[in-house]
């Protein structure tokens, strides 16, 4: 925590062990987010021969079928207690959940199961979406809870490039939807879209495939849902598109800490409407595709004021492409 703000940070990293040589330690260093939650680890703990000081560590890894899925929450802070899995056989051997409890909230992480290519597993997936929300609705009676993590769906046209062309995909189907909307309707806040309703370009996953991440032909599926009761407390959501290493991006949510609510919401509005028209890309070498039509677009603010860092960072927003992908392509399971 710093300057009375904790950062917690949500990544699907497919295969960390991959991942380590890709920037992850660099990401690690640079963004030290007090709690960092990680999915498609694919890997188990025993495997690793890299550390991470400072940080408490809790692995979910799958055992019906090594290096697949997993679940990890590294933390600066330990929790109270931790637990793994949702207590459903059927699901819990994938290792898709981990739950960490605070003083002030439970952090629960989860990769949730892709309907895969023509819906085939998409039974499997609506009854892990049922089995989770009623896990989470338990957990809700004993304090607020934050969900984080590769939720593998696209809620709104907004959140996908090609939304006309996917409906009925995975990731777009009507039955995943509308599970994310039931899910939102039992007491929780799409984070970022309660900060940015409108913005968009704003994705974190990008197709392997063609120049899918240059031209941001993506889809927003990676998410913090916060508890409802805990919207006075946040601060801000963010998306790290600068951040490679894996073909989804980093996600953020910060939390504030002792300055009043009314204080910090009226201040954190005004900065970020100033910094909206200022902001740059950062972490690229040169200009992205379309840079002339992205320079008056609306961009979603990471403003690091607060922080010990003084640059300022964006989501990509305004560029075009006609190009279609597949969310099935190469996202896993």
């Amino acid at each position: 925590m710093k300057n009375g703000s904790l950062k917690l940070a949500s990544w699907n990293v497919n295969g960390l062990r991959a991942c380590m040589g890709k920037g992850f330690p660099q990401f690690l260093e640079e963004e030290s987010p007090d709690v960092l939650c990680l999915q498609e680890t694919k890997m188990q703990r025993e495997q690793a021969d890299f550390q991470f000081p400072g940080y408490h560590e809790y692995w979910n890894s799958a055992t019906t079928r090594k290096g697949y899925s997993g679940t990890a929450i590294f933390s600066k802070r330990e929790p109270l207690s931790v637990t793994y899995g949702i207590g459903r056989e059927e699901f819990d051997g994938e290792g898709r959940v981990i739950a960490a409890e605070y003083e002030e909230f439970l952090l629960v992480t989860v990769y949730t199961p892709n309907a895969q290519r023509d819906l085939a597993r998409i039974q499997y997936r609506m009854a892990f979406e049922d089995a989770f929300r009623e896990y989470l609705t338990a957990l809700r009676e004993k304090k607020p809870v934050i969900v984080c993590g590769d939720m593998n769906v696209a809620h709104r046209p907004i959140d996908l490039k090609n939304h006309r062309a996917n409906i009925g995909n995975a990731g777009y189907s009507y039955e995943e939807r509308g599970k994310f909307a039931e899910l939102l309707a039992s007491g929780f806040v799409d984070s970022f879209r309660h900060f940015y309703p409108d913005l968009e370009g704003a994705y974190s996953w990008w197709s392997y495939m063609g120049a899918a991440r240059q031209n941001n032909t993506g889809w927003r599926i990676d998410y913090f849902l916060a508890d409802e009761r805990l919207v006075p407390q946040l601060e801000d959501s963010r998306i790290l598109p600068q951040v490679m290493g894996s073909d989804h991006c980093p996600v953020e949510l910060l939390l504030k800490g002792g300055v009043p609510a009314s204080r910090r919401r009226n201040a954190c509005a005004s900065g970020c409407r100033r910094a909206r028209a200022r902001c740059s890309w950062a972490g690229r070498a040169s200009p992205p595709p379309a840079a002339s039509r992205i320079s008056a677009a609306p961009t979603a603010c990471t403003s690091r004021k607060s922080r010990a860092s003084p640059t300022r960072r964006c989501s990509p927003t305004g560029i075009s492409s006609a190009t279609q992908r597949s969310f099935t392509t190469s996202s896993g399971g």
